[in-house]
């Protein structure tokens, strides 16, 4: 079983009551339970539900543009006043764009409820151009805002709720670390979030972890920004920033310099969210793999999830990184799916159980 982690009694009962998958013993597949496994086959293995977006570009204050995929769910039977459809903000990984299966997956359960779903595209990486030098990191927030604020006041009377996959999942913390209680968000999900970015580039260097995972990633955010490379040369030394092998050498030459920081260290501080747990103000569930090489169990803020009583935490001792498979052929629901389909159903149903806590 996995282990729930929550101070606030009445969220526990909420959880149990609405919520029993994170009661229920998760069985991995068993001829991939190795986390490093799970974390490589699951987008091979899993289908892609078809999803037809409506894509919109929203400009951002200092001239950058953002884009938004929409599912409108138009069809939908449970909420058929648009208007006051529940919408669910979805946040990728670190690369990632409203393609990835995790995010196909997680929209053809909110199809299934009735309700509407909009993906947050990082700049510059869902085949839109660069307006301004700058992309995105897990720290800076004001594109995130800019775009709750934006979906938020497109249907103000639609229950909102968000979730956010790896960086994703990190940003929207860093997020509510800042707003508190001031957001429209009801509350939010949270998968396999890098918790402390020092531990994680320091388990992403071992050598094997470097070789599966580490270069790969890097060479994919090289190739995120290489299309912008004539905007970006403006303020960046672009060979310098290609000749990166780690993410660490990437963040050291591109990311940090480009949000200001003195030092990487000073980036991946801030980029923490467990430093900034104790100020959610929101209910928020987490879920993460305790043998997730990208988030090593040993630093999953446990203790500090412990002191605010709108964080409940489920940790299952296998899964790897937004793997958790199961079943013989994984190929359709993952335990997270299916965690992220009955979180989101008892908020936008049963919500007011636990907003008076």
């Amino acid at each position: 079983k996995p282990q729930l982690v929550a101070s606030n009694d009445r969220f526990c009962r909420f959880l149990e009551e609405h919520c029993p998958v994170v009661t229920e013993t998760y069985y991995p597949t068993i001829w991939c339970w190795e986390g490093r496994v799970q974390t490589l086959l699951r987008p091979f293995i899993t289908s892609r539900p078809q999803v037809q977006y409506r894509n919109e570009l929203i400009k951002t204050a200092d001239g950058g543009q953002i884009s938004l995929d929409w599912f409108d769910n138009n069809g939908s039977l449970y909420h058929p006043d648009a208007s006051t459809r529940p919408t669910v903000l979805l946040l990728p990984g670190l690369t990632g764009t409203s393609k990835e299966s995790y995010i196909l997956h997680m929209i053809h359960q909110s199809e299934t409820l009735g309700y509407r779903c909009v993906v947050f595209n990082n700049r510059g990486i869902a085949g839109e151009e660069l307006l301004t030098p700058r992309t995105y990191c897990a720290a800076n927030t004001e594109d995130l805002e800019a775009v709750i604020h934006h979906v938020h006041s497109l249907h103000p009377s639609a229950p909102l709720m968000a979730a956010g996959v790896s960086m994703g999942g990190m940003l929207l913390l860093n997020y509510l670390g800042k707003t508190g209680r001031d957001t429209p968000l009801m509350a939010a999900a949270i998968f396999s979030a890098g918790w402390n970015v020092f531990e994680s580039v320091e388990s992403l260097e071992k050598p094997l972890n470097w070789l599966l995972f580490n270069y790969y990633l890097t060479t994919c955010l090289q190739s995120s920004i290489s299309r912008h490379r004539q905007m970006l040369e403006q303020l960046f030394d672009m060979d310098l920033v290609m000749k990166a092998r780690t993410i660490r050498e990437f963040d050291k030459q591109f990311t940090s310099v480009m949000f200001g920081y003195p030092t990487i260290d000073d980036y991946y501080e801030d980029a923490s969210p467990c430093r900034k747990l104790k100020s959610v103000g929101i209910p928020v569930l987490c879920l993460n793999s305790v043998d997730d090489v990208f988030s090593p169990g040993h630093a999953i803020p446990v203790e500090a999830a412990k002191q605010n009583a709108n964080v409940a935490l489920v940790l299952t001792s296998c899964g790897g990184h937004i793997g958790f498979l199961e079943g013989i052929w994984p190929r359709k629901c993952t335990y997270m799916d299916r965690v992220f389909k009955q979180f989101v159903q008892a908020v936008f149903e049963h919500g007011n159980k636990i907003f008076s806590m």
